[in-house]
């Protein structure tokens, strides 16, 4: 099963630490720090992960945001074609560092995903119905977050005008 707990209003907070440490971190490296993922909407059940977005001029070379976040103890997790993620906790709460060039269609579809639901509190309540349903249903993460893919992509056209 997967763990989804009610929203916590410490949340905020605790991203904010993050925020800022992963700003003194990297620096002007980072164009851009922003809570994203379901900790980031208020009012709805999450995982109690912060997931963060990271916007950087430059996917390549990675050594200007990689080498810090390391040496800050954020491990890399995986890199696709225009992302690199990371892991890191808090004292309290695992964190999701997800590193993206400014401007592509991933950080669109990040931001336009959370500027949605907050915008939007029945697509918000939908989101958290779905993740409910099928956190009961999984034990596989992979899985869960596969199958809450129709629903991202309907609500990332609607917030990107791709409809």
């Amino acid at each position: 099963m997967i763990e989804l707990v009610p929203h916590d209003p410490a949340w905020a907070g605790v991203y904010d630490g993050v925020e800022a440490d992963l700003r003194a971190t990297l620096g002007t490296t980072a164009l851009g720090v922003h809570h994203v993922g379901s900790t980031s909407i208020p009012g709805i059940a999450a995982k109690p992960v912060i997931d963060v977005l990271v916007l950087i001029e430059r996917y390549d070379p990675e050594a200007p945001y990689r080498e810090p976040l390391e040496a800050h103890g954020y491990a890399f997790g995986h890199r696709d074609e225009a992302h690199v993620f990371f892991t890191g906790s808090t004292r309290t709460l695992r964190v999701h560092v997800h590193v993206v060039e400014a401007g592509s269609d991933d950080a669109r579809a990040m931001l336009g995903f959370r500027d949605h639901l907050r915008a939007n509190p029945a697509d918000a309540r939908r989101y958290e119905e779905l993740k409910l349903a099928l956190a009961a249903d999984h034990t596989d993460e992979d899985a869960y977050a596969q199958d809450k893919t129709a629903f991202v992509d309907e609500i990332v056209a609607k917030a990107t005008g791709d409809t």
